[in-house]
């Protein structure tokens, strides 16, 4: 019979709560059943009542999921504390055991609050039905209650110290279970720890909330197409996967030194023998002749900001005698012996994300996830911006929203669906207009023009508007210099 618990959720990113969930319980074949009621299993309210089948199961999702701050076993819920002692005595089978002579100890906290001492004590105090006789241990005790209130955000308003004390939304109780623990990898995988990193280098939560999308684990082989500097390749060997990465400019995995930055980085965590190799190579034109290679591709693309997306070719074509030149340049020796480097282009960012999912299915195994960031303006998203990038055999499982202000970039995680084997794609764009233009088209142009609409009022007219939307560009830019 499934058994009850209350998950407490760090207060951060809280659409990528529940997408975490569920890959984690995929990941090790069990189900987290989310609450029936829609209000309940709000992705942004910090706590959630979750079904498991067994205790194992909460202790593997606090280990492994990133976002989750401590497991309690559930006891009950209410609007008011006469519920929640309803609720909690129809409960005794759970707690009955701990009533002889197991020593405890009772918090009471809350959410978007601060309760008075005085009032704690009274909860505590409230719980005395429960008859418990072992010894109060403020230190080490045994076991320890959780009490939880949940209030409403009141960011922005002035009010006194505990103004609005008891006027809770809902009340938790529970019995601690386990705290979680994979949240220490953040410190474990700080950029600024880092022995090698460049000023695209993903954030370590980030990186490792998308090394839980793909399911990373021992035996599983994942790609990076676009490996920069290789964040995503120390939280996915972390978790045991094998990774080989790529890259149009080798420089970004190389770095200065004799032995690769990737490499260095990746010894520094005790995973160097997990990355298989790095090459570099235009993922357009890659040398990987076969698919169904691939567990997972995870991949934070290029997006202009810091770094624009490039692909082999040229932005004008040469004339016929620029191209015998060309030619004749190419087949002759050279003195200094320097190899002949490609031109490249721009690669637009509509181009590159339907690209991906189409390299994706091509190179994914049947059920493997794509999970790779897309950045998009946040007036102009809508939900076909990312199923015009579909195709057939592939299904979004996720997409969740880290949001800027005027943008946002949303960690989308799509599934192949089929075993059948697709060809090789071409990465030619079609030459019909598609019929949505996506959010995200244009998008290095959109951002240092501060996502100005063509509708804007000129300067002067609304200066606060414009001020507010480059406001949102300068600080995602000194968070991008963490």
């Amino acid at each position: 019979m499934p058994l009850q618990y209350l998950i407490v959720f760090a207060d951060v990113h809280h659409e990528f709560r529940l997408p975490e969930l569920s890959s984690v319980a995929e990941l090790h074949g069990f189900t987290a059943t989310l609450p029936l009621n829609p209000e309940d299993r709000d992705p942004t309210r910090p706590y959630m009542v979750v079904e498991l089948e067994q205790e194992e199961h909460a202790l593997i999702l606090a280990r492994r999921c990133i976002l989750v701050k401590s497991i309690y076993e559930f006891y009950g819920q209410g609007s008011s504390y006469e519920e929640l002692h309803a609720a909690t005595r129809a409960s005794r089978a759970r707690w009955e055991r701990f009533i002889l002579d197991t020593s405890f100890r009772f918090i009471v906290t809350a959410h978007n609050h601060k309760i008075p001492q005085s009032r704690q004590r009274d909860v505590v105090e409230s719980f005395s039905y429960m008859a418990l006789l072992g010894k109060i241990d403020m230190k080490s005790p045994d076991i320890l209650f959780g009490c939880f209130e949940e209030y409403s955000s009141r960011n922005g308003m002035l009010r006194s110290k505990h103004e609005g004390d008891g006027r809770f939304q809902q009340v938790y109780f529970g019995r601690l279970l386990v705290e979680g623990t994979a949240r220490q990898l953040i410190a474990t995988y700080d950029v600024k720890k880092r022995a090698y990193y460049g000023n695209t280098s993903m954030e370590a939560e980030i990186s490792l909330l998308m090394a839980n999308q793909t399911l990373s684990a021992p035996g599983k082989l994942v790609y990076d197409p676009f490996m920069g500097t290789g964040s995503m390749a120390y939280t996915t060997s972390h978790f045991g996967a094998l990774v080989f990465g790529s890259d149009i400019d080798g420089r970004q995995m190389r770095g200065k030194g004799k032995v690769p930055g990737v490499i260095r980085a990746a010894r520094q965590y005790g995973t160097e023998s997990r990355v298989l190799d790095l090459c570099t190579f235009d993922v357009t034109h890659n040398p990987l002749r076969c698919g169904s290679l691939f567990d997972a591709i995870v991949t934070d693309p290029p997006y202009g900001v810091r770094a624009g997306a490039k692909r082999l070719g040229r932005k004008k074509e040469l004339s016929e005698e620029q191209l015998k030149t060309m030619m004749e340049f190419r087949n002759s020796p050279r003195a200094d012996d320097q190899p002949y480097i490609p031109p490249t282009k721009p690669y637009e960012l509509s181009h590159l994300a339907t690209d991906l999912v189409l390299l994706a299915r091509h190179l994914l195994k049947p059920r493997g996830r794509l999970v790779f960031f897309l950045p998009t303006v946040t007036d102009e998203y809508e939900e076909l911006d990312i199923r015009s990038m579909l195709c057939e055999g592939m299904e979004v499982v996720a997409n969740s929203l880290q949001d800027f202000g005027s943008w946002g970039r949303r960690l989308v995680t799509i599934r192949k669906t089929t075993d059948r084997e697709y060809p090789r794609p071409s990465f030619e764009p079609e030459e019909a207009e598609a019929a949505h233009v996506p959010a995200h088209k244009d998008f290095r142009e959109k951002y240092f023009q501060g996502f100005k609409k063509e509708t804007d009022p000129p300067a002067g007219e609304d200066s606060s508007r414009t001020w507010h939307e480059n406001n949102d560009v300068q600080r995602y830019k000194a968070v991008a210099e963490l």
